[in-house]
């Protein structure tokens, strides 16, 4: 895969984002994702998965400045199978573990949340959160109610509306992530838990979390063609295409 690194341990995968600095999430890379979480649900002899990134970045998020090029149609493409991604982690019946070494704002964060565990590295330069209100781009319903499901209905609903980026103590003290570690202890602390789980029964450990999730899953929206069609109208509105093109080159400068 050109995106990620699979690191197969003994009853379990690690799934490491390895697409730049900030692993900013593309088509290629949200299509290896879906492909490898398939692989990883169909194999018996993997009992459970963590999801991590590069030191100091789980990911940026979305590549706008990628995105941003697309036409009608690409760009439809892309929310469709970056949905469909986020339904297929959610509907994982194995446990699934963030090690979230750095950043995860926006699209960073709809990953994470999937999870059934969050470790985060500690350093107040690291954020986390939904802040796609503040960068102008429409959040969907079923990510809406995954972040209520960790830190509950009123926080969720005044983060949202602000578009606030977390800090891991903030975090923390929400319900968002599990613990915060030292960077470089990140991965061997989700191992850590893992590990836990591998000595459970498997099939009490899964139907133990079907029945966790069962109202959660019951109130997703599994095709989402409602939240698609919203957000590729309104991803084409002019006002926010230049507040778009603004980002963009403001970004496509810094790393030039």
């Amino acid at each position: 895969m050109n995106t990620l690194n699979l690191i197969k341990k003994e009853g379990y995968t690690i799934v490491q984002m390895n697409r730049g600095k900030v692993n900013a999430l593309n088509h290629e890379m949200v299509q290896e994702l879906r492909q490898a979480f398939r692989d990883i649900e169909n194999d018996d002899q993997v009992q459970g998965a963590i999801l991590t990134g590069q030191p100091h970045y789980f990911s940026a998020g979305l590549d706008l400045i990628e995105l941003f090029e697309f036409d009608h149609e690409q760009i439809k493409g892309f929310f469709s199978v970056f949905g469909a991604l986020y339904i297929e982690l959610m509907q994982i019946t194995k446990p699934l573990i963030a090690a979230i070494t750095g950043h995860a704002p926006a699209g960073g964060c709809v990953l994470a949340v999937t999870c059934d565990n969050r470790f985060m590295a500690d350093g107040e330069k690291y954020v986390i959160g939904l802040n796609e209100v503040a960068v102008n781009i429409q959040i969907s319903q079923n990510l809406i109610e995954s972040y209520a499901f960790w830190i509950g209905q009123g926080l969720a609903s005044r983060y949202v509306l602000e578009g606030k980026l977390l800090t891991g103590k903030e975090a923390l003290s929400a319900g968002l992530v599990d613990e915060l570690v030292p960077l470089d202890q990140v991965l061997p602390r989700a191992e850590e838990k893992m590990r836990q789980y591998l000595k459970a029964d498997h099939e009490i450990l899964l139907n133990t979390k079907n029945k966790l999730r069962k109202n959660l899953l019951g109130k997703l929206d599994v095709d989402a063609e409602n939240s698609l069609r919203e957000a590729v109208i309104l991803w084409w509105k002019p006002e926010i295409r230049e507040k778009m093109k603004a980002y963009v080159q403001h970004f496509s400068n810094k790393n030039k």
